[in-house]
């Protein structure tokens, strides 16, 4: 058996209809016991207060958002280097998947910081770089739009998400490359002295375990709709020719 199997459209729709119900009751659990625990049976911070608890929302938010154009470059890639269509639009599906994580975090990061810093923004390394992430997937999604050949706008899209995957790295390792700025350290390090409390930490793990499984979710589901819509213009196009 090869990985490359699921590049087919009907072995992905087989394997991705069993797997689906599985990943939307997973992503359930983990979100309601992770969001419940960590707002309602967490203590609040001694400095930040209660404001903490959003952490719970920003920081998976922030992680998928990163990670999502790192997925939607490595469907790209393979686009680019095995035309497998399915690839393609995974990625294609991603996109919108990214700019609400990409979203979510903006906004919470914006709710977060305006009692600690006293603002709603400050054009902060990782903020900005953040933002320049946000217009990059609204470029992404709106170059699918644009190009009318699929082939051409999977071509297309998989440069720009090249090209885009430096801010998505930037976004991650920003405060790392400068230290001026706001934004705080790592939530999550492996340096325990570094590393977030264990009170907040494990509902946090559960956040995050719930924003992976919800992406995964989402992007399964957006790209057997994906498939389903190309295999009607196929139809579409083919009773022209008839």
């Amino acid at each position: 058996m090869s990985i490359w199997e699921y590049a087919n459209p009907k072995k992905f729709m087989e394997t991705s209809a069993i797997a689906l119900p599985w990943a939307a009751a997973a992503t359930a659990a983990c979100l309601v016991a992770g969001l419940v625990w960590g707002f309602f049976f967490t203590p609040d911070d001694y400095k930040q207060g209660s404001t903490v608890k959003i952490i719970y929302l920003h920081v998976p938010a922030a992680l998928m958002a990163i990670n999502a154009w790192l997925m939607m470059l490595a469907a790209s890639l393979i686009w680019l280097v095995r035309r497998h269509h399915v690839s393609a639009l995974a990625a294609k599906a991603a996109g919108p998947v990214g700019l609400t994580f990409t979203l979510i975090a903006l906004v919470t990061g914006a709710v977060w910081g305006q009692p600690m810093w006293g603002t709603w923004w400050a054009w902060d390394p990782r903020l900005t770089s953040f933002l320049i992430l946000a217009l990059f997937y609204l470029g992404y999604i709106a170059l699918w739009q644009a190009v009318e050949n699929p082939d051409t706008a999977a071509d297309l899209t998989s440069v720009l998400c090249i090209v885009g995957s430096v801010f998505a790295v930037l976004s991650r390792y920003a405060v790392n490359f400068w230290n001026q700025g706001l934004h705080q350290g790592a939530t999550l390090s492996l340096d325990k002295e570094e590393n977030i409390s264990d009170v907040f930490y494990f509902p946090l793990l559960l956040c995050i375990g719930g924003f992976v499984l919800m992406f995964l979710t989402l992007v399964l589901l957006r790209t057997r709709t994906e498939i389903r819509v190309r295999r009607v213009q196929a139809l579409l196009a083919r009773e022209r020719m008839a």
